[in-house]
């Protein structure tokens, strides 16, 4: 099992990390709602997730601890509003129970108990925390805008990290003071966990900042700024997986002239893969050992790993494992579990892993259906924005076969997964409330126990009732 997730009880709080955070606390209980992501993208920066307040058992990295004050600002300044529940809300929802659930199980002690509300506290608190914050396909943009600017100072600190070989954000403590380096090449690393966390970071949020770049002189100069910063923040990482990634999401914004024409390129790239399995003469995830954009790295490893877990599948399918070392030999080094997917499963079984991919499943086709439901009523850079949404998506899937989230990484999935609710709230359900309102259309629906409800305005309609009712409207 990765051992990585839990908390790293070897560095403690600076008081300069403290004072840092109290600082952007206020910040984000102060400023008005759509600069409110300033102190949240500053903390998630430069703020190393080493840095832990310790309250009895309970590990409060920095981030854990404005997350306090965004709840603060939410329910002070009345900001808690109604959300329109999707398929995505509900993923998580269900993700979360079922890994918090099976977790408990699997070790049954004190420390997991810690260490599982610790999971619950962020998935929960960060993603909902942003679905309150979020309102509109506007505020998304800004938040593109924001980041954009705000990642330029930590890209220079990552390419002086790249000439000295040392690391400036050491001086809040929670990271090492020098680089690591393998096979002569300097692994940068900056506020993050380990190197290809911190390319990770710049690659998935690459697709923001080109689409940014299409309108307006000022949008231009700062979207050039975030494309060069992403850039360098993934290629300091001197990480192989990054790189593919921030490729990936590059092609990803260019399918987006055929973009009516997804389902056939995905059913061509299944048909693919399968070829592929037949005539080679190992399993197909193999391919991954091929990829060495940077010397030393590792991706035959991580076919191993994929190749042992299959064989191993009645070892972790139930409620996962204790340990996946056990898979191959002690030197093989399986128990580093360098797979998001291949972790979810070790820590929560077979189920926990297919929510997992059920959410980014949900993510993908909403994202498809707000551009779909509003391209006659939407100006062309806001459908933009949302195929970007995508094509971050679709980084992180990548990234995931090569890496997983135990750093600050986690608020980019958190906010992304937020972001696509939120437009598929603003272009595709909301309107079909609406109109369902209007209409009284209430029989077409597959469900007879609702078709006797009367048609109620959006703001009085419960949240679960309306998620049904939209449900019904939009077949599965």
């Amino acid at each position: 099992m990765d051992t990585a997730h839990f908390s790293d009880t070897s560095f403690l709080v600076s008081p300069l990390g403290l004072v840092a955070t109290v600082a952007m606390g206020i910040l984000l209980l102060l400023v008005p709602r759509r600069y409110t992501f300033i102190p949240i993208v500053m903390l998630t920066c430069y703020m190393p997730m080493g840095q832990t307040l310790m309250v009895g058992s309970f590990h409060f990295t920095m981030l854990r601890i404005l997350l306090l004050f965004g709840w603060a600002r939410v329910i002070l300044r009345s900001e808690l509003h109604p959300i329109l529940w999707n398929r995505i809300d509900l993923a998580i929802l269900a993700w979360i129970l079922v890994k918090f659930s099976t977790y408990l199980v699997l070790w049954q002690t004190g420390d997991a108990l810690v260490y599982a509300l610790g999971f619950v506290y962020n998935a929960l608190g960060f993603y909902f925390l942003f679905r309150m914050l979020l309102r509109s396909p506007e505020d998304i943009v800004q938040v593109y805008k924001i980041t954009a600017v705000l990642i330029v100072p930590l890209a220079v600190l990552m390419m002086l990290e790249k000439l000295s070989g040392r690391n400036a954000f050491a001086v809040f403590g929670g990271v090492l003071p020098v680089t690591v380096v393998r096979e002569g090449v300097l692994r940068c690393s900056g506020p993050f966990a380990h190197p290809i966390l911190a390319g990770t970071f710049g690659a998935t949020l690459l697709p923001f900042f080109v689409i940014v770049w299409q309108k307006g002189v000022a949008r231009k100069l700062i979207a050039s700024a975030g494309i060069a910063s992403a850039l360098v923040i993934t290629l300091t990482s001197g990480s192989s997986g990054p790189v593919l990634a921030a490729v990936g999401s590059i092609a990803a914004l260019c399918m987006w002239p055929i973009r009516n024409h997804m389902k056939e390129i995905r059913w061509a790239t299944g048909t693919l893969l399968v070829a592929l399995q037949l005539v080679m003469k190992v399993p197909v995830w193999f391919l991954l050992a091929r990829v060495d954009v940077f010397s030393g790295s590792t991706g035959y490893h991580r076919a191993y790993l994929i190749d042992r877990a299959f064989a191993n599948l009645g070892d972790w399918w139930l409620i996962g494992t204790k340990s996946t070392a056990g898979w191959a030999d002690i030197d093989q080094g399986l128990f580093d579990v360098t797979n998001q997917y291949l972790v979810e499963g070790a820590n929560g079984g077979l189920i926990t892993m297919l929510l997992f991919i059920g959410i980014l499943v949900c993510g993908f086709r909403y994202v498809g259906l707000s551009v779909r439901k509003a391209s006659k009523n939407e100006e062309p850079f806001i459908l933009l924005s949302i195929w970007a949404l995508g094509a971050a998506l679709f980084a992180h899937l990548v990234t995931y076969i090569s890496v997983s989230y135990f750093d600050q990484n986690i608020i980019n999935w958190y906010l992304l997964l937020a972001m696509i609710a939120t437009a598929a709230d603003k272009l595709v359900l909301a309107p079909a409330l609406s109109e369902a309102t209007a209409t009284d259309h209430w029989t077409d629906m597959p469900r007879a126990a609702f078709a006797s409800l009367k048609p109620l305005t959006p703001h009085r309609v419960p949240w679960m009732q309306a998620s049904e009712r939209l449900h019904g409207k939009f077949p599965r």
